[in-house]
């Protein structure tokens, strides 16, 4: 089946994601600027997932570009990602919230693992359905950046009850790591 409604479906999601998380920021009563120092870690909860949500919606664009057609199995594994991206506005509205509490972090540490780890999954059916030697294996290849993700998410989750800033910097890094353009899939399908 052709991938245009997986497709349009993902971008549903994520706008809706997007939505539902800009919906927890509440508007403080009064006018001037101290009645916005509260909600400074609900902003920068906020700003972390919107770039995290934009990363992950921007690659998932790629790899749709790489391929031409879906199946079953690739529908469920682009749902369960789905699934773990719909967390992320509960788990980014509780850690702002309890200003950058240790279990929150924690907690949004580990949506973001399985997030990554159901990209993964997803990237695995692609490369199954359409083969080894197809445009997507080829521009995937070792996916260096993922296995570093993942390396750091899983690092940051004990580090929150040690440090919750020194996890949510973790949580910093990957995002930076990931802002950085990777053209793989851009340069393979040039070629």
């Amino acid at each position: 089946m052709g991938k245009g409604r997986l497709e349009a479906f993902s971008d549903g999601v994520l706008a809706i994601i997007i939505t539902i998380m800009v919906l927890e920021l509440k508007v403080p009563h009064g006018a001037d600027l101290a009645v916005l120092r509260p909600l400074i870690p609900v902003f920068l909860s906020y700003v972390l997932s919107f770039i995290f949500l934009g990363i992950y919606w921007n690659n998932h664009h790629h790899l749709l570009q790489a391929i031409r057609h879906v199946n079953g199995r690739i529908l469920w594994a682009n749902l369960h990602l789905l699934f773990w991206l719909s967390l992320i506005p509960f788990v980014t509205a509780w850690m702002g919230e309890n200003h950058f509490a240790a279990l929150p972090v924690a907690l949004y540490g580990t949506v973001l693992l399985l997030a990554a780890f159901a990209y993964f999954i997803l990237t695995r059916a692609l490369i199954s359905h359409h083969g080894k030697d197809s445009a997507i294996a080829i521009a995937l290849g070792k996916d260096f950046k993922g296995k570093v993700s993942v390396v750091l998410y899983a690092l940051a989750i004990p580090l929150a009850f040690v440090s919750s800033w020194l996890a949510c910097a973790l949580y910093i890094l990957v995002a930076i790591v990931w802002l950085i353009p990777d053209r793989r899939i851009e340069k393979t399908l040039t070629q």
